[in-house]
């Protein structure tokens, strides 16, 4: 398949203990963190510099910064919703990586949600573009990065059509345009769980129609109705070689939004489902998939509860013969002991109930090449 460059930008440092209810301590943040420094993952959110009053689960963030041990190779990140987090992400690099700086634009197109996450409307936030716009280039800034939220609906408002997402992401585009900045990236953020897989191929193909010139893409899938990972392929089907798309998810799939109405549930694309889909499908990321499923395992432990992605509870697909299951292994039924793909027989010790005589020993059938 013709299929575009993938990024892959881990995010549960700030999108799953950032709305966990009860803060997660320090030194458990930094042993995950140095666990999925040690996975391959190539660029990790760190969190954000925002007010405890409104995330106390981010009152410590600086002290984070100050403890990071940071893996060469790896990309340390955090959210920069404004020129201010920025500056504040220059005081500690490193351990922070301070990309390249784009104007963006970053717009929640579901009114209500906008009010409720900024407490601006659309209006108030788009009233604030030239003045954006003029810092940005005071300070030399070229390049632009056109982003939309709430993109394809809303728990308040319902679902939204093509003509009125697109819409507004062309307001943002011809700003840009109209001052000078070249736009380099179209980012798509479901924060309400609303995209389905042929909405996402069609916006994309129409995107790509109008904006031929753009060729990087960011996606921002929230999961709640367990549509994510199927339109991310969607995305990867409709993209070609010539395109860069950045895919942001979080270890486990935890995380989601306080002010969609969906809290926890709103979720996350799972790390280890999408970094197993993207293996399957011959996209290398470099990521070592069974210390990912270790991770998954260390945060379940760290919170007291499972997480909601599947390849860490049922293993990845078997691919060679030293990973097949092992034909006379007991009746399986609980998690614990389906962790026997990386556990072996120590997962389902005392588990001995089998509805077979005598052992199977084959012959078996070939599978069809």
């Amino acid at each position: 398949m013709n299929w575009p460059t993938v990024i892959y930008s881990e995010e549960v440092m700030r999108e799953a203990f950032g709305i966990e209810t009860r803060p997660v301590a320090l030194a458990d943040r930094l042993r995950l963190l140095q666990a999925l420094s040690d996975t391959g993952l190539k660029r990790i959110c760190l969190g954000a510099f925002v007010s405890p009053r409104y995330v106390p689960q981010m009152a410590d963030f600086e002290d984070l910064l100050r403890a990071v041990r940071p893996k060469a190779g790896v990309t340390y990140f955090t959210f920069t919703h404004n020129h201010k987090a920025r500056l504040r992400s220059i005081d500690f690099s490193p351990p922070l990586t301070v990309e390249e700086e784009v104007c963006t634009f970053f717009l929640d197109i579901c009114d209500v949600h906008q009010r409720r996450n900024v407490n601006r409307s659309i209006e108030q936030s788009m009233a604030n573009w030239p003045e954006l716009i003029a810092d940005a280039k005071g300070r030399g800034v070229t390049r632009a990065s056109a982003a939309i939220a709430s993109v394809w609906g809303s728990n308040f408002l319902g679902k939204f059509s093509q003509s009125y997402r697109l819409g507004m992401l062309a307001r943002e585009i011809d700003t840009f345009r109209a001052a000078g900045l070249e736009v380099v990236e179209i980012g798509l953020h479901d924060s309400q769980s609303f995209c389905l897989p042929h909405e996402m191929e069609a916006d994309l193909r129409e995107i790509k129609r109008r904006w031929p010139e753009v060729k990087h893409f960011h996606l921002h899938m929230h999961d709640a109705r367990g549509m994510a990972l199927p339109s991310l392929y969607a995305a990867l089907r409709t993209l070609d070689a010539s395109d860069t798309v950045l895919i942001d998810g979080t270890l486990g799939g935890l995380g989601g939004g306080q002010y969609c109405g969906n809290g926890q549930a709103s979720a996350m694309a799972p790390t280890e489902d999408v970094l197993h889909m993207l293996e399957g499908m011959g996209i290398a990321i470099g990521v070592d998939l069974d210390k990912v499923i270790d991770c998954v395992w260390m945060l379940e432990d760290i919170l007291g509860r499972p997480a909601y992605g599947h390849v860490s509870k049922a293993g990845p697909r078997p691919q060679t013969p030293a990973q097949f299951y092992d034909p006379n292994l007991p009746a399986v039924e609980s998690l614990g002991a389906a962790r026997h793909f990386r556990l072996g027989a120590t997962a389902y010790e005392g588990q001995t109930y089998s509805p077979w005589s005598k052992p199977i020993t084959g012959p078996f059938r070939e599978t069809a090449g």
